[in-house]
């Protein structure tokens, strides 16, 4: 599953359904396996694939049924179809995919409850461990070296690609089904076997920081996580806010507008295309627009979250602080074929208030930051709250 995107159950879409799509980048394969995305990956140069995906959308139709007429895999004659479209983002996958994705979207997932990052050096470490998970009760602790899984070593390998191998393929994947871990923490090494286990995402999470600062972490938006964004910037201290989108691979939509809500009184949030019909998303009214805010971003910041980005930074509600945005500005809509598997293509992209375009470029913060990119955040906090 590794670099795949998930999406929500299909819906119709139509006029004044906008707040049903979902902007691809879907939690990735991290929210999957419980492991965050931990490099950034730059896509190609913007190209608009709107026209290419309308003409795949009628030939993957044709070509599900005319394999249905021959006895054979829609699926698979839908993979071919996406294939040959040119649509860097469309996908095709199986009915027991997509309903894993569906329960993600959920907040829901088959995982071990690990966390995981790669450091300078290649090596892969435990980034955090979920409390009552398979990994927090085998002991396993944030900062613990993993070296191995099912045998297969994995310094060097890109995070997407840990978290394929300790998520399994579809059949793997099941609750109760169990993956090998080798471990090193100082000068022990160990293996030990989990079993996958259902279990739930935390996608909004709340700190206090010294000063009376609020730190709102989104890691993706899944369902609920705007109204949790809008609890939190209720309940936030006088200090100001900082709302933490590095890492986080999107989400659906209504969740997102949602989220960009609890900042702003009403207005646009996004214009997007479907299909060549323009339309826009808007704010709710009655967001807190008096405390300062620092939006936090690096090159994991995908999707979903860069419109929540774009937003606040062109409206000039925040000041956006980190790296570079990933650049997944793109609108997938889902199709059923006639075998369960759905193919999800591209079908529009969205822009920010001001008019920019997103995929392929990102968004570049107004203020560049590293590895401090949390305390540049407070620093300059600090100073909107002076003014």
């Amino acid at each position: 599953m590794s670099g795949r995107d998930l999406f929500c159950q299909p819906r119709r879409v139509g006029r004044g359904a906008a707040l049903t799509l979902v902007f691809a980048g879907v939690l990735a394969a991290g929210a999957a396996t419980g492991a965050l995305p931990g490099e950034e990956r730059r896509p190609e140069p913007e190209v608009s694939r709107t026209a290419a995906a309308s003409l795949s959308r009628h030939e993957v139709a044709e070509a599900a049924a005319e394999a249905m007429a021959d006895g054979k895999s829609p699926e698979e004659a839908a993979e071919r179809a996406v294939s040959r479209s040119g649509d860097r983002w469309g996908a095709v996958y199986s009915e027991g995919e997509y309903e894993e994705f569906t329960e993600a979207l959920d907040g829901r997932y088959t995982g071990v409850g690990l966390w995981a990052r790669r450091e300078r050096d290649g090596r892969i470490e435990v980034a955090r461990v979920r409390s009552g998970s398979p990994a927090d009760g085998a002991g396993i602790r944030e900062g613990d070296r993993l070296r191995s899984v099912d045998g297969r070593t994995v310094d060097g390998r890109p995070v997407t690609e840990v978290v394929s191998l300790l998520r399994g393929d579809a059949t793997e994947a099941a609750v109760g089904t169990t993956v090998r871990l080798g471990l090193e923490r100082g000068t022990r090494a160990w293996s030990v076997t989990l079993r996958r286990a259902s279990l739930s995402t935390e996608p909004v999470t709340v700190r206090g920081l010294p000063g009376g600062v609020t730190v709102i972490k989104v890691a993706a938006f899944t369902k609920g996580s705007g109204e949790r964004v809008r609890g939190a910037v209720r309940q936030a201290r006088p200090g100001g806010i900082i709302l933490d989108l590095r890492g986080n691979s999107g989400g659906l939509v209504t969740e997102a507008v949602s989220a960009a809500s609890a900042f702003l009184d009403g207005g646009l949030v996004a214009t997007y295309d479907v299909e060549g019909e323009q339309r826009a998303l808007h704010a709710k009214p009655g967001g807190d627009t008096e405390k300062p805010l620092v939006t936090l971003v690096d090159g994991g910041t995908m999707s979903a979250a860069e419109l929540v980005t774009g937003a606040l930074q062109d409206r000039g509600r925040a000041v956006v602080v980190g790296a570079r945005t990933f650049g997944k500005g793109s609108v997938q809509m889902p199709s059923r074929l006639p075998d369960g598997s759905v193919a999800e293509l591209t079908v529009g992209h969205y822009r920010t208030p001001a008019g920019r375009g997103v995929d392929g470029r990102g968004i570049t913060p107004d203020l560049e930051a590293d590895g401090e990119a949390l305390k540049r955040a407070e620093t300059v906090l600090s100073g909107l709250g002076k003014q």
